[in-house]
């Protein structure tokens, strides 16, 4: 037979099951979020700066950031890359969103992965394009929004 001890703990430990689940809907009473993610908004330069580390530490080839504000309504900041493979251009895609939900809490929509052909994540503020080099190639994407006396020009990587 258990010892007195053992059921204290129970009471402890179902004290706080019963505390936590309080605080879940108190949080979501007040509209906040239930998660362990950060609940502090993370602004375009943060999500942008997480990006282009977590894009350079995972290998990603040719980075280029560009500048959307006062061009477009619906992001702030787009970033074009490379990976050398389909296999890498969705291992990056999963890198870098699993990334940012841990470090900002930011939830990414991600679109293409299973080809691996053109991966568009996107994440709020700043939108990621990663394709395949003979792909990225085809689109040219960089040209459709980078002015012709600016150039596309790589950002160190």
């Amino acid at each position: 037979m258990p010892g007195a001890g053992a059921f204290a703990a129970c009471d402890l430990k179902e004290d706080n099951v019963l505390s936590s689940l309080a605080n879940a809907a108190d949080a979501a009473q007040k509209g906040q979020p239930m998660s362990g993610l950060p609940t502090k908004e993370a602004t375009s330069e943060a999500i942008l700066a997480a990006i282009l580390e977590i894009l350079s530490d995972n290998k990603a080839e040719d980075v280029v950031q560009v500048d959307l504000r006062g061009k477009s309504s619906v992001c702030d900041a787009m970033v074009i890359c490379s990976g050398r493979s389909s296999r890498q251009v969705s291992a990056l895609s999963d890198k870098l969103v699993e990334e940012l939900k841990h470090r900002l809490g930011v939830l990414s929509t991600i679109e293409g992965k299973e080809t691996g052909d053109w991966v568009l994540i996107d994440a709020g503020d700043v939108i990621v394009h990663l394709f395949r080099p003979e792909v990225r190639e085809f689109y040219q994407l960089e040209k459709m929004w980078v002015p012709i006396s600016e150039g596309a020009a790589p950002s160190a990587s």
